[in-house]
């Protein structure tokens, strides 16, 4: 008998009432304040998965053990952030709802505020682990607050003082420096301080929200951004943050950012399904 062709992410191909972790995509970038095309990276990272293994060679494990739902990608209103943001949001809290693990695939990075507005309702002591090449921090971009350069700002305002934990930053106003200088814990250039960072969280029992922006890594490396800025890390020692992350009490997460028309080789979507595999694995096997 023949089948719908419905893609899925590599071996995300559970039942939902059996899935530990739900994948979605959030595929938008109508903020974006450089090149845009972010709204194709869920999509591209669902389609070049199958072009990886499903085992991990770097933690010896396999998707093919774990119980993972791809709900694919949500059709997202364009000439309206809010209206992105509440359908990411409803997403994120149905499978909070349900008992599961959201994991989102962006689009720009503003898609985070969505889901930390799922987040914070059930977890209000909730902290944010943020990786980023930029701050994000602005109060607002040519006159608007609701921006991918906003984000983590917005996300402050959530959460309040002491509650951003920021690695590899390397790109911002003068202002967002010294907004983090009194208002978050920024780590530049590195992830010098995370494993520090995580163990306290984890001996007070914090829920973490944890959000990739790919452009950490140097564009050497991930060419296929909207906004590279020289100087990031390697896949390497990203793969090494995410399993010093993942250690703590991780309650979602997101990668976004990823636009892959920028890197005609395929070679930065290839990066993004390796980083969403060893995520996926560190989580579910947790």
């Amino acid at each position: 008998m023949l089948q719908p062709n419905i893609e899925t992410f590599l071996a995300c191909n559970a039942d939902y009432e059996n899935a530990e972790l739900v994948l979605f995509g959030a595929p938008f970038d109508s903020t974006t304040s450089y090149r845009p095309g972010t709204r194709f990276g869920p999509s591209a990272i669902r389609h070049e998965s199958f072009g990886i293994e499903t085992y991990s060679p770097y933690q010896d494990k396999d998707l093919e053990d774990y119980a993972i739902f791809d709900s694919g990608d949500l059709e997202l209103c364009f000439g309206s952030s809010e209206a992105a943001l509440k359908d990411i949001e409803e997403r994120a809290d149905i499978i909070f709802k349900d008992g599961k693990f959201p994991l989102m695939l962006g689009g720009e990075h503003l898609v985070t505020l969505g889901a930390v507005r799922a987040a914070i309702k059930r977890n209000p002591d909730l902290h944010i682990i943020h990786f980023d090449a930029h701050a994000d921090l602005r109060e607002e971009y040519l006159g608007v607050p609701l921006s991918h350069a906003c984000v983590l700002r917005r996300c402050h305002d959530l959460l309040g003082d002491g509650r951003i934990h920021q690695f590899c930053i390397r790109s911002g106003e003068r202002e967002e420096f010294r907004f983090a200088s009194e208002h978050t814990d920024m780590h530049k250039f590195s992830f010098d301080g995370l494993a520090e960072t995580i163990a306290t969280l984890k001996e007070k029992h914090v829920p973490i929200y944890f959000t990739i922006d790919l452009d950490c890594l140097d564009p050497g490396f991930f060419p296929g951004t909207g906004t590279p800025e020289a100087g990031g890390v390697s896949f390497p020692e990203l793969l090494n943050a995410i399993l010093t992350v993942t250690k703590g009490n991780v309650i979602a997460a997101d990668i976004n950012e990823l636009a892959p028309n920028l890197d005609q080789s395929g070679a930065s979507t290839a990066l993004a399904c390796k980083i969403t595999r060893e995520l996926m694995l560190a989580i579910c096997s947790k």
